[in-house]
């Protein structure tokens, strides 16, 4: 027997449409390119909307067309996120740090029909046009004053939506329809193309507005540093909008001085990004004295947030939280939202849950398994390849040539995890980088956290290199603080007490800076690279 409800399609627009009728005086705060602040609110932002949504049509663009972007967190690319998906069109987010011959393939690989770019990039743009196989026309996201040359007719974002009008007749199709595409960061292979239906976004959008995920409400201010370029800017254009929050862009200023800057002015009281960002914005407020005023919770995702992190922030008054999740899952996997009754307790208690993952959004099912796909107990003890299910979780890659779940539906995410009884799942590291030294597994990441709290360490890396008897050791790789200066034995003495003996590096080596991927992420394909042959001591 059948429900008798309405059948109503979940797009993307009925977000738009009720943040106008309750939200219209809420701002949208943007630090631009071109160098000023711009402020205008839900209400002027819906107008601009739907000239952008009649400009387009006017143009041509129709029903599955995709249309890339190559832009900061801007109000020009948040227009684009409602009118490109409110007309039936896909929005393919360009990473700009993939790299000229990434951002070309995937492109292509999209076959974007229209390519829209921030100034910034447009260098970029100029290198890679040659190759574009099915890019119609370009558009720089700025005013005519401000256009650029890239060496064939470029479009102005500002002349071409000032002729829409400032109403729009949104149109109603399959919420299973295609609204936005990401690529992966290409860290372990190929960029792979994710297509999110409208659908996935709208759920996924109740589930981030929920007090155990982002969990802001009306009144807040968030900024999000996590780019709109890096699956949906972890879905907060989405969120913000449906809980009446007002939200802070960065525009192309991702520095310490800068973000914090914004979060005093703009009463910023939660923000979202990645480790490498929340090391250099803690740095900073170090290193000058300054204090947060009104910033009370972060987000931390894309890699594994450390125990000098939590405590740096919290002699703040800031509670920075680990999230996790992928491209694949559009992204929210898990938030580490601890009730008030782990809160109270002392530091020293709270900590190893705090580093945790967190818990499985709801509809997000978790499961570890071993190498033959037998299901492993979740103890909190036993690690496992981690597979997730859920209604925003991946069913294939775009234009997949092989299968890309498992037999009976689940997706590998690739990463090695524990969880606990009581949900808390805890990333022990990528399955690609545990280190196997003598028949046991070390994780990287319990040993790069543990070096992070030595007060001379601005950031560290681990990576297994051979060795004739155990297989594999753990190599340190450290980048030093700029007033520190630590020797490798000093290092290794800190580390003693606070790990397994088996997970004590055998070696520590000094770099200037570690390299990042796309994401913000250390590329330790990279670092194996560069310590290919390493020899480690006798």
């Amino acid at each position: 027997m059948r429900g008798l409800m309405m059948d109503r399609p979940l797009l993307t627009t009925e977000i738009l449409k009720h943040a106008v009728r309750n939200f219209r005086h809420t701002e949208i705060v943007t630090r631009t390119v071109e160098g000023p602040i711009h402020r205008y609110t839900v209400a002027d932002s819906y107008k601009r909307i739907c000239q952008l949504a009649n400009a387009l049509t006017a143009m041509g663009v129709k029903r599955g067309d995709r249309v890339g972007v190559i832009g900061w967190n801007t109000y020009r690319q948040f227009e684009m996120y409602y009118a490109v998906g409110g007309i039936g069109a896909v929005l393919h987010t360009v990473n700009p740090r993939l790299g000229p011959d990434n951002a070309a393939f995937v492109i292509n690989h999209a076959e974007d029909d229209y390519l829209f770019f921030d100034t910034t990039f447009a260098p970029l743009v100029a290198a890679i046009r040659p190759q574009m196989k099915t890019v119609k026309a370009y558009f720089a996201l700025t005013d005519r004053a401000h256009a650029p040359d890239i060496g064939v007719d470029v479009h102005v974002y500002e002349n071409f939506i000032a002729e829409g009008a400032e109403s729009f007749e949104w149109p109603e199709f399959d919420e299973n329809t295609a609204v936005a595409m990401c690529y992966t960061s290409g860290t372990t292979g190929g960029p792979k193309g994710v297509l999110y239906s409208h659908r996935a976004i709208v759920i996924q959008t109740f589930a981030c507005g929920l007090p155990i995920a982002i969990g802001c409400k009306e009144g807040d201010a968030l900024l999000p540093i996590v780019p709109m370029f890096h699956v949906n800017a972890w879905n907060t254009p989405y969120t913000c909008m449906m809980v009446g929050v007002k939200q802070v862009f960065p525009g192309p200023k991702l520095d310490g001085e800068s973000l914090f800057e914004l979060l005093d002015s703009e009463k910023v009281d939660y923000s979202a990004g990645v480790p490498t960002v929340w090391l250099n914005l803690l740095q900073y407020v170090e290193r000058t004295g300054k204090e947060f005023r009104y910033l009370k919770k972060g987000l931390c995702g894309g890699a594994a947030l450390s125990e000098a992190l939590i405590k740096g922030y919290e002699r703040y008054g800031v509670e920075l939280q680990q999230g996790w999740g992928m491209t694949e899952m559009s992204p929210l996997g898990t938030v580490n939202s601890l009730p008030k009754s782990i809160l109270d307790k002392p530091q020293n208690e709270r900590l190893p849950l705090q580093l945790k993952a967190g818990r499985a959004m709801p509809f997000v099912d978790m499961r570890i398994v071993d190498d033959a796909g037998e299901v492993l107990p979740h103890d909190g003890v036993t690690d496992g390849r981690l597979q997730v299910r859920g209604p925003w979780i991946i069913g294939s890659y775009y234009k997949a040539e092989k299968p890309t779940l498992t037999i009976d539906g689940w997706f590998d995410t690739g990463d090695v995890a524990t969880i606990d009884p009581d949900g808390f799942m805890q990333i022990t590291d990528r399955a690609k980088d545990v280190i196997k030294t003598g028949g046991e597994w070390v994780s990287s990441i319990d040993i790069e956290n543990a070096a992070l709290m030595h007060p001379g360490v601005a950031n560290a890396a681990v990576i297994g290199v051979s060795h004739p008897k155990w297989q594999e050791r753990p190599l340190l790789i450290v980048v030093k603080r700029d007033d520190a200066d630590p020797s490798a034995e000093e290092i290794k003495e800190f580390l003693k007490p606070r790990l397994d003996k088996i997970a004590w590096p055998d070696a520590v080596e000094f770099v200037d800076e570690l390299p990042l991927g796309a994401t913000g992420k250390v590329l330790k394909t990279e670092l194996r690279k560069k310590f290919k042959g390493y020899a480690l001591p006798a």
